[in-house]
């Protein structure tokens, strides 16, 4: 089973949230984390909610963008719980090959993003300046409205 994080429910750092989103491998929106300000990291959040530990646990693995490099520190020997693409420095341009595997990766993600974008078409999450612990009930509400208007 695939799955993916993503946290685009940032409107302004200050004032936004970050909502981290597992989604199956066909986009269906399977669980959201609590609501934190939108200043947090998403590593940070991931790593605070012991995701990778809990996935590794479920026997599942999870494909992430590249805001998640770094997510999975674990032996080089098990095979990673997060799955990420390759990010470029100033110094060091991307390879052939690791061109290639992040196209393969965003081919495979883009069911996963159509998942994200049905939660974000509520244009209320949008207009949430509130605590975060209130965003987090209105933020699983919407989950499941979600999942049952796109169940349809």
């Amino acid at each position: 089973m695939g799955g993916g994080f993503t946290s685009r429910e940032r409107r302004c750092k200050c004032h936004g949230l970050l909502v981290i989103a597992l989604t199956d491998d066909r986009g269906r929106l399977l669980w959201v984390s609590a609501a934190r300000p939108g200043r947090s990291s998403e590593i940070t959040a991931c790593r605070h909610d012991r995701l990778t530990a809990k996935l590794r646990a479920a026997g599942l693995g999870a494909i992430a963008d590249l805001g998640f490099v770094g997510l999975d520190d674990s032996d080089p020997d098990v095979d990673p719980a997060v799955i990420t693409g390759y990010r470029a420095a100033r110094n060091r341009p991307l390879t052939r090959g690791q061109k290639l595997s992040n196209k393969a990766l965003a081919a495979v993600r883009a069911p996963i993003e159509h998942g994200f974008a049905h939660l974000k078409n509520r244009r209320v999450l949008g207009k949430i300046r509130t605590d975060p612990k209130w965003a987090t009930t209105l933020v699983r509400a919407l989950l499941v409205l979600t999942n049952h208007e796109v169940s349809r």
